[in-house]
């Protein structure tokens, strides 16, 4: 005894007028999400650490510049001693000629994985060297971006 209503669906009387979906309908949208998240998840996740190994250069070249500044007004750059800290912080030395902060906040940055850059001056392969060593956290990985790879 199924009623037609104006929208074309049926009612069924031995529902008690419950309406809702199917475990077949939900199994069937659930499929559909699992298939739509395993083949867009791997492209987004790529997307993702291209992304922060863009930042990471992109931070390398702030520093940079704000090396390049303080060799402007100091004659030189930092040693490894002072290290990046020395963009930050006025230096017992030459304090007259220090025009900082180089950067911009209260602290230095850290890469996009969290780790602290390197920073080593004189450098083994420019003036000096500004490392990031990745997500691996391990320098010299094939994951560490460098201010001398482009």
């Amino acid at each position: 005894m199924n009623r037609r209503r104006k929208s074309g669906l049926v009612d069924h009387p031995s529902r008690n007028g419950e309406k809702g979906f199917t475990l077949i309908e939900v199994l069937v949208v659930l499929a559909i999400i699992g298939l739509i998240m395993g083949l867009a998840a791997p492209r987004v996740l790529s997307y993702l650490s291209s992304s922060k190994e863009k930042a990471a250069h992109l931070q390398i070249q702030s520093l940079s510049a704000a090396l390049e500044l303080y060799y402007l007004d100091m004659g030189r750059y930092p040693n490894s001693d002072e290290g990046l800290q020395a963009l930050m912080v006025k230096p017992a030395t030459q304090a007259a000629s220090w025009n900082g902060p180089y950067l911009k906040g209260q602290t230095l940055p850290s890469d996009p994985w969290g780790h602290p850059y390197i920073y080593r001056y004189p450098g083994q392969h420019d003036a000096y060297d500004i490392v990031s060593v990745g997500p691996s956290g391990q320098e010299g990985s094939t994951d560490s971006v460098t201010s001398w790879q482009k």
